[in-house]
């Protein structure tokens, strides 16, 4: 299965003990699973791993929020354009940039209860399906279907599911 290629720059605030490289990738092979059009290797994509330092002056800066935010999803291909990359391999393009806030990413998985491997995870699946032109602030049913891709995606991975409600 091909998925987007990953051009990848980890701030030394992330640690090494995991292999975040590793961890971004599988979760694009898994997204590009579950959303075919992300299954082109011809499609690029920066991730960087950040500080919320940051992930606050983009937000501020491009978002006009003054506040660092889990991650950051900044297209460069229009979902049409997403689309004909899908069905002409010689097509290449750069899908866009992502950005996750190291601080942010960390409270919310203690906040949760799950490691900070798996609340990244979800980030990148989440972020990605952004870049591929879904997004979750149009309404309800686009939001769900978002959801949904997200679910599948991180099951594939032996990840549950981010939104199921715990009693």
């Amino acid at each position: 299965m091909s998925a987007p290629i990953l051009e990848i720059d980890i701030d030394p605030v992330w640690g090494e003990e995991t292999d975040w490289e590793d961890l971004a990738n599988r979760a694009a092979e898994a997204t590009a699973q579950i959303a075919g059009e992300l299954a082109h290797e011809n499609l690029l994509v920066s991730l960087v791993m950040a500080d919320d330092e940051e992930v606050h002056a983009l937000n501020k800066q491009w978002r006009a929020k003054d506040k660092p935010t889990n991650v950051l999803s900044f297209p460069m291909l229009s979902r049409e354009e997403v689309l004909h990359a899908a069905r002409d391999t010689d097509a290449p393009g750069m899908l866009g940039d992502l950005i996750l806030a190291h601080g942010v990413c960390t409270r919310e998985a203690a906040e949760k209860g799950v490691s900070v491997e798996v609340h990244a995870t979800h980030l990148v699946v989440h972020g990605l399906l952004h870049l591929a032109g879904y997004d979750h602030e149009l309404g309800e049913a686009e939001a769900e279907e978002m959801e949904n891709l997200e679910r599948k995606a991180l099951a594939l991975m032996g990840i549950a599911d981010p939104y199921a409600v715990e009693d």
